[in-house]
């Protein structure tokens, strides 16, 4: 580690704004001693607080005790680029430690470094995606800050663009969205851990739509739900949707067509990932994330291009795909992360503003009321301040804190949602 990145590893968290109400549940395994772990989720001094770190933040994982979180870094500055694992204690937070992990220097653009993570449920594998790979980390070895905790590697094909991650509850499917190459990665585990990673692991690929993304599971995981952006030339549909640039009064023509949410049948998917998808329907322009209310009643999707919300029906989904979409809500600019809070009542998107963005601006996340969204009412209820490109959610354990990565200030913010204060639209 760098003299430069070590003094910042120390920073405590500085503190900022706001007070209110959402409530809460969860908790899991453990990772630390009984003593330590009493100590990880004790309250920050202050509703919200913020955290510098030296790289731009993407995705954002705790472990089960909530002693530790880790957040993957991204920039065009390789020596930037990695993992940060970041330690939870007494009300205050830490960077114990950042593993540096190189995007591909042999594509232009270059490829930022690792992006989705996820965590296995025996809390023993990190695996993150990382361009054209994806990465397998020992847990414990991160959190003991032991030298090298990458204990394999496995390629998805050259110019795939691995982006997202995600596993199923047994820790046997392991799915990987292919930014570029248009398809989800299926691959087997157990299989891979077995035999160190091989490629042979890999079950095959699911034909999905330009820039897959999301990737998540119905409650029951018989469904595993996907965004993308663009739909596939060979579907036919319309173009209807704007250029995706800030000056759009300027291009009045649509360029593209609308994205999609895909429907994909897990199990098929686990022997026949080609014929695995059952449905594909339109999501507005540009769908990036997508979240999953908390009864999977409901799928909910950030449209970027549309700065909207779409709500859908999931079963509808496949049953009546035309009448499936419930509304589109309204929200900020260029929406991207989405989050279904814990009480089971409200939605959180990032209005990233991410082609205008400045490191010194500020942006939001508007807060959406779900019963307001279903019965037709004026939904967005209110908003929490943020920092430049607030971009992906993560929550602690207890399901008390929501994390909060801002891409261009470099920061990560915690955000007590029982404290919280949201500001009126």
């Amino acid at each position: 580690m760098r003299p430069s990145t070590k003094t910042l590893a120390r920073k405590m968290i500085s503190a900022g704004v706001c007070a209110a109400a959402f409530l809460i549940a969860s908790a899991t395994v453990s990772l630390a001693e009984p003593a330590l772990q009493s100590h990880c989720n004790d309250l920050a001094p202050a509703p919200v607080a913020t955290v510098d770190l030296p790289g731009r933040p993407f995705s954002i994982v705790a472990t089960p005790d909530g002693c530790w979180v880790f957040v993957s870094l991204t920039s065009a500055e390789p020596r930037s680029n990695g993992i940060a694992v970041l330690r939870r204690s007494a009300g205050t937070i830490t960077i114990d430690q950042i593993y540096p992990i190189a995007g591909r220097r042999d594509r232009a653009p270059l490829r930022p470094g690792p992006s989705g993570m996820v965590m296995t449920h025996d809390s023993r594998l990190l695996i993150a995606a990382n361009d054209d790979e994806v990465l397998f980390l020992d847990v414990p070895s991160m959190v003991a800050s032991k030298a090298n905790p990458v204990v394999g590697r496995m390629s998805d094909g050259k110019g795939a663009g691995s982006f997202y991650v995600n596993v199923t509850k047994d820790d046997a499917r392991l799915f990987v969205s292919d930014e570029y190459a248009e398809s989800i990665t299926v691959i087997d585990l157990v299989r891979a851990r077995r035999s160190h990673y091989d490629s042979s692991a890999i079950v095959g690929k699911i034909p999905v739509g330009v820039t897959s993304i999301s990737l998540t599971f119905s409650p029951d995981e018989r469904w595993l739900y996907t965004t993308s952006e663009i739909a596939g030339a060979s579907w036919g549909w319309p173009i209807v949707c704007p250029p995706d640039r800030a000056d759009r009064s300027r291009f009045p023509n649509p360029e593209v067509p609308e994205g999609a949410v895909i429907v994909i049948n897990v199990r098929q998917a686990s022997t026949d990932p080609a014929n695995a998808v059952v449905a594909r329907v339109p999501a507005g322009c540009s769908p990036v994330r997508l979240a999953r209310s908390r009864d999977g009643a409901s799928l909910w999707v950030s449209a970027r291009r549309s700065d909207a919300v779409l709500a859908f029906d999931a079963a509808r989904l496949i049953n009546h795909r035309l009448h499936a979409r419930i509304r589109s809500v309204p929200v900020g600019t260029a929406p991207v992360g989405i989050a279904a809070l814990p009480d089971g009542k409200h939605i959180v998107v990032a209005n990233s503003n991410r082609i205008t963005a400045d490191p010194n601006d500020s942006q939001t996340v508007s807060v959406i009321d779900i019963e307001k969204v279903l019965s037709g009412a004026p939904a967005v209820v209110g908003a929490i301040q943020a920092g430049a490109f607030p971009r992906e959610f993560g929550f602690s354990p207890d399901g008390r804190t929501l994390f909060l990565g801002n891409y261009l200030s470099q920061t990560l913010q915690l955000i007590d949602l029982k404290r919280l204060s949201i500001a009126a639209k």
